[in-house]
């Protein structure tokens, strides 16, 4: 499982580089996304070990989240994972942080370990490898903050995520400083809900000498039945500003 974001000067030190804490946090919320999808229920982080800080991350870089399983129990599964940096502009991409996470599901399973294992159609696209990075997906977690007070997401927050992942996946296909020049449609389908997950995915459509069109769609999924919508969908043009 792969997901991406970006490094913002909030996030980071005096140094100009990606604080730890963020960094850890980073890979925590990819855990605690893989650990309930492959579980099927509410999960919390029960352990950390074998962190590795190898490298910094820079602002203004790409951080790319990377999760396998590499043992899996009736109520936990142990993740093996990192986070790579990537210089949006030149492609390279350094490997800046490692480490294991075990995951334990809170409520006891009714289930046999067969009927809790994950199939392509259930991951629904999150469990997919991405070698050619042609696909940009990023993941979220619905928090109280994001919503409203009924509990459904804002639109500013999901058009957020939107134009990051859109801006990603510009960036990496031209190589170039884009901004975003407009957005041709938005169309909100369904809500996304405190605690579900949303994954936005966005690819290249249309390339021109200045300007890149870039769809993105928005999917929200409760962690404990898998049950994935279409929330939003956009179709978004980025220019490049280099001279």
């Amino acid at each position: 499982m792969s997901v991406v974001d970006m490094v913002w000067p909030d996030q980071s030190n005096h140094h100009g580089t990606l604080f730890g804490g963020a960094a850890l946090a980073a890979l925590d919320r990819l855990a605690f996304i893989m650990g309930s999808k492959v579980l099927r229920g509410t999960v919390v982080t029960a352990a950390v070990s074998r962190l590795d800080f190898a490298a910094p991350a820079p602002a203004g870089h790409l951080i790319e989240c990377n999760a396998e399983v590499v043992h899996r129990g009736r109520r936990s599964v142990t993740l093996k994972t990192e986070l790579v940096a990537e210089a949006l502009l030149t492609g390279e991409r350094t490997r800046c942080l490692s480490g294991d996470f075990v995951m334990v599901r809170q409520q006891a399973p009714e289930e046999t370990s067969s009927a809790l294992a994950p199939t392509a159609a259930d991951a629904g696209g999150f469990l997919q490898e991405i070698s050619d990075r042609t696909v940009v997906r990023l993941a979220e977690i619905v928090f109280p903050g994001h919503a409203n007070h009924r509990g459904i997401l804002h639109g500013g927050p999901a058009m957020a995520w939107l134009a990051k992942a859109g801006f990603v996946a510009a960036t990496r296909h031209m190589r170039r400083t884009v901004v975003m020049a407009s957005s041709e449609r938005m169309d909100f389908v369904a809500p996304a809900h405190v605690g579900e997950v949303v994954e936005v995915i966005a690819h290249v459509t249309r390339v021109g000498n200045r300007s890149i069109t870039v769809q993105a769609d928005m999917w929200s999924e409760s962690p404990v039945t898998g049950a994935r919508r279409l929330c939003t969908s956009s179709s978004l043009v980025y220019v490049s500003v280099d001279h």
